[in-house]
Parts: C-alpha cells; structure tokens; sequence
C-alpha cells in the first residue's frame, strides 16, 4: 500500500502566517481566508481568461481548453462530447521551481521503485 501524501490546509497556512508575523493565531486567520477568497473570486470572474502573479511565489492562470469531440468514458468505453471550459493552472515562481527541481537523492528522500534512477533500476533491462 503507498504512502499517503501530507495534506496542508488553510489552517496551517494561518499557522505559518501567525508564526511569520510573531502574532496569535487568531489574528492571521481572516487574513489568510480573506486573501485565499480575493483570489478564487478573481480566478472565478475571469471572463473566460485571466492571469494572476504574484511576484517571488508564481503565477496562477484560468486559460480555456479545447472541445473532445471524441473523448471516451473508461467506465462504459462510450464515446463522448467534452465541451470546451475554463481550467486553472499554477506555474511556480525561480525560487519555488528552483528548490523542486532537487533530486530526491540529495534531499535524502527515497525515489519511486518505478523511476528511472531508482537504486535497483537496471538501465540495460537485464
């Protein structure tokens, strides 16, 4: 069975905030809620685009898709109309995509069985 990811909420994004700011928790919560709200509000008005930067952090963007006019439900194997829409996408900011772009190894962290550089991987498939 895999590991379960570690999930972050809002509350410990408040927590971090608090932390920052040297004050109580209970002061850094309607801050956090508030912006996270501005920004969702301003990722749903956008009409149908919209990009939000937000400098040394990253940018966030609703870009529009493509209609499938021949998608196919894997469920039923029933080919489907998916209409065009809005999706939303984040691209990290240098210092964020410079620190994830670290192999695992030299964090110390383990690396997926099924990755290429995996301790046991055998390049020549033997």
């Amino acid at each position: 069975m895999s590991e379960r990811t570690e999930t972050m909420t809002k509350e410990d994004v408040a927590r971090r905030v608090a932390e920052k700011m040297d004050r109580p928790l209970y002061k850094a919560k309607p801050w956090v809620r508030a912006v996270l709200g501005a920004m969702g509000d301003l990722m749903m008005e956008a009409d149908p685009e919209r990009r939000l930067e937000l400098r040394d952090f990253g940018v966030f963007e609703v870009k529009k898709t493509k209609a499938k006019p021949s998608a196919r439900n894997p469920q039923t194997n029933e080919t489907v109309f998916v209409p065009s829409r809005r999706k939303a996408h984040f691209k990290p900011g240098k210092r964020i995509r410079e620190v994830l772009k670290t192999p695992l190894r030299d964090l110390g962290y383990s690396v997926p069985e099924d990755s290429a550089d995996a301790p046991d991987s055998n390049p020549d498939g033997e």
